[in-house]
């Protein structure tokens, strides 16, 4: 596994003899991640200590650790999942894979697409990140790819937007 600048790892899903070079996505999604669970889970946890050590006794506070030992295996678990996310181009479609224990491999073929919107909220932002959305006539198959770069989502949003205008012209 390869890794670009800038960029999360290059993988190739194990899907056979197929040359499509997958790319990942941002590794700055990953601190963007854990940032959001210690703000949930660091909070929780003191407030937990506080509440059982006031209304049961100090060492029913010893069970504030839970939250803690959560917020450890998340730490993890957020990189096993960072890694997971890919994507490709190909001629006639895009491929987004994701998934550690559930593997989910999403087609959207040109011709299909109805929209294409780039979005990045203002921790997004912080972290110089964005999300193409890509919305399709069935509403199963709506797939989006979390953790770009603006310009790497910008260029992507054009690029779909012109194939699938050319893919779509003939219906």
């Amino acid at each position: 596994m390869s890794t670009s600048p800038g960029t999360g790892p290059d993988v190739t899903p194990d899907t056979g003899p197929d040359t499509t070079a997958w790319r990942g996505v941002e590794r700055a999604l990953l601190p963007m991640r854990r940032l959001v669970l210690l703000c949930w889970l660091l909070p929780l946890a003191l407030g937990l200590g506080v509440l059982l050590w006031l209304t049961a006794g100090p060492p029913w506070a010893a069970f504030a650790v839970l939250p803690l030992a959560l917020a450890a295996w998340g730490w993890g678990a957020l990189a096993r999942n960072w890694r997971s996310w890919t994507y490709a181009e190909r001629d006639d479609d895009l491929l987004i894979a994701h998934g550690v224990l559930w593997r989910e491999m999403t087609v959207v073929p040109y011709g299909r697409m109805q929209l294409v919107e780039v979005t990045s909220g203002p921790l997004e932002r912080k972290y110089g990140l964005s999300t193409l959305q890509l919305h399709t006539a069935a509403a199963t198959t709506d797939a989006s790819i979390p953790g770009l770069s603006p310009e790497e989502a910008e260029r992507l949003r054009d690029r779909l937007t012109e194939l699938g205008e050319a893919r779509s012209a003939g219906l």
